[in-house]
């Protein structure tokens, strides 16, 4: 797709609610979060959404702060890959699972949650629920809307 199927801009009520949950997006961007941690599970859950504006978004952020291209590479073969480590794997393992919640009867699964209480404290917790509850509205968004990818340049919404 090469049009927008709806302008989320062209509404006063959806640019009204986009302003305001960005304001969400921000407190999760301000937590003391890893960074990387939130970039590569925004594409995480972008892939598996099949978002491509927040997949072509959080691609290039996260090359702009500094993120090795191989591990982008590889974020959607991330349990084949060596080069993640326990944390991130944890990260990436809530990330599925919460996108992919209609997908499984159990939710989140107990290994998964453990792995995450393990590597990350409360707050951070806090965010990467946070984190992955926000990139699954945007994609949601945007999937919807069917907003096109490959012309988001890093950092022009803020």
């Amino acid at each position: 797709m090469t049009e927008t199927r709806f302008d989320l801009f062209s509404s006063e009520l959806m640019t009204s609610f986009i302003r305001r949950f960005t304001g969400a997006s921000h407190v999760v961007a301000e937590s003391s979060l890893p960074k990387a941690v939130q970039e590569l599970v925004k594409l995480r859950a972008s892939q598996i959404n099949g978002c491509g504006m927040c997949t072509d978004m959080h691609t290039k952020d996260a090359l702009a702060a500094g993120e090795d291209p191989t591990r982008l590479f590889l974020v959607a073969a991330w349990r084949e890959a060596t080069m993640f480590t326990e944390a991130e794997r944890a990260a990436l393992a809530l990330a599925e699972e919460g996108t992919r919640i209609a997908d499984a009867a159990t939710g989140i699964s107990d290994d998964t949650w453990q792995a995450v209480r393990k590597h990350y404290d409360e707050e951070e917790v806090a965010a990467l629920i946070a984190v992955i509850a926000v990139i699954n509205a945007w994609n949601r968004m945007n999937v919807i809307a069917g907003t096109p990818a490959g012309g988001y340049q890093p950092g022009m919404f803020g």
